[in-house]
């Protein structure tokens, strides 16, 4: 069984089968700095996560994709902090045009139920 919640048209925001939860990218507020946005991302993260019935601790893998990969570190500053010690995911990052020019990052989460 496959389970869409908060669907659109367009897309969906969690999709949940066989026990993964699949999120759609998140992105942060726009104008604020990539370490603000950043913050941000895993803030939504973690409420459709919690929604999804799973947590940041079973987050199977993440995509990040940043405007500028000069930001890499300070978005990894933020990220660091907020993944649980001995719970890191495969991870991927890398450098991409964004749906508007002002976002800095997106993260795609994908994680066990």
């Amino acid at each position: 069984m496959i389970e869409r919640l908060h669907s659109s048209a367009r897309m969906s925001k969690i999709v949940k089968h066989n026990g993964v939860a699949y999120l759609c990218g998140q992105v942060g507020i726009a104008g604020d700095s990539v370490a603000d946005q950043t913050r941000e991302c895993l803030s939504r993260v973690e409420k459709l996560l919690e929604e999804a019935g799973s947590s940041k601790s079973q987050i199977l893998q993440a995509i990040v994709w940043l405007a500028d990969m000069s930001d890499f570190a300070e978005m990894n500053e933020v990220w660091d902090a907020w993944v649980p010690e001995g719970h890191a995911p495969a991870r991927a990052c890398g450098e991409a045009k964004l749906a508007r020019p002002e976002l800095k990052v997106e993260i795609i989460i994908t994680a066990a139920v």
